[in-house]
């Protein structure tokens, strides 16, 4: 049997990863023959077949799905032979693939990267924004070196390190602003607006107003917190959203802002890489310019926001 590359490897993961060949060809940066080829060389070395070819896309065989497996982790233990080079030379990381979830990313996310960029000159962040189930899986498998997300998590072989607290306000009608602030239980009996299946924020939400996911309740959901709030201006519910959140999406939206009485809702973020990275000291570092970025977005916007450094 011939060898097994590296390059296989690596276009095998990209094409289970996008289905197609055609965009996994540009994220590995080669043409679509080239990476076709060495795709059929890879199933000709093991005899058999990976992917199911279809007239519009294409699935993993069931030795596809076992054989992804092993090749992510080669290839994330490949990677990490890097780090350890790099680690013992001194050296900083020449590229941050760094995830974040949605309800976090619009608003901090500009300044961790001008920050990171400043601090850490020619450094290639790479930044991926999808739930915080996806990163946690990407994580797992070395597609990401860290996430930045809502804690708890406490999944072994992840390291957290918690950054900041900040609490949640009530997004409601502007003819609503000098009504009293509701409590968790007036608000088990408003529409209340959430963001749809998936989102940690849903779930940080339900749980202030200790209403259970599978409870009938009228309600809307939205894709993101920016759809909330200009749902709530059109006069169709309440919402909660992180106090970060503010400054960006009431400034087009005619709503106001209600802090609730203690104790008030609240989540802490943090930053997750896995525990046996040999660069976990270099994180150790980033995650603190990421506590610094979330400390100037405060004071820039509000200094009496509710973001508590940790």
């Amino acid at each position: 049997m011939a060898n097994i590359t590296l390059r296989q490897l690596r276009y095998f993961d990209a094409l289970a990863q996008h289905g197609h060949f055609g965009r996994a060809a540009d994220a590995c940066a080669v043409s679509q023959p080239a990476l076709s080829v060495q795709i059929k060389e890879l199933e000709e070395t093991l005899g058999s077949v990976l992917f199911e070819r279809m007239p519009r896309q294409i699935r993993l065989t069931t030795l596809g799905r076992e054989f992804l497996k092993r090749a992510q982790e080669i290839l994330r233990q490949v990677d990490e032979l890097g780090d350890i080079s790099r680690a013992a030379q001194g050296q900083w990381i020449g590229q941050l693939r760094m995830g974040i979830i949605p309800t976090i990313a619009p608003y901090l996310l500009p300044r961790i990267v001008d920050r990171l960029s400043r601090e850490f000159t020619g450094m290639d962040i790479h930044v991926r924004e999808t739930m915080t189930s996806t990163l946690l899986t990407e994580l797992a498998e070395g597609r990401i070196d860290t996430a930045i997300l809502a804690l708890p998590i406490s999944e072994p072989g992840l390291t957290e390190v918690a950054l900041f607290k900040e609490n949640f306000v009530l997004i409601r009608p502007e003819a609503d602003s000098n009504k009293p602030v509701p409590n968790r239980d007036m608000l088990k009996e408003m529409r209340l607006l959430l963001l749809e299946e998936g989102h940690c924020f849903r779930d940080q939400a339900l749980s202030f107003c200790n209403i259970q996911s599978s409870q009938p309740r009228e309600t809307l959901d939205g894709t993101s917190l920016s759809t909330l709030v200009q749902m709530v201006g059109a006069g169709m519910g309440v919402t909660l959203i992180p106090e970060m959140a503010v400054p960006v999406e009431t400034r087009s939206a005619t709503v106001s802002v209600a802090h609730f009485h203690d104790p008030q809702p609240s989540r802490t973020v943090g930053m997750l890489w896995r525990a046996t990275s040999p660069l976990a000291d270099q994180y150790v570092k980033i995650a603190k310019i990421v506590r610094q970025a979330a400390e100037a977005e405060r004071n820039a916007h509000n200094p009496d926001a509710s973001v508590s450094v940790l």
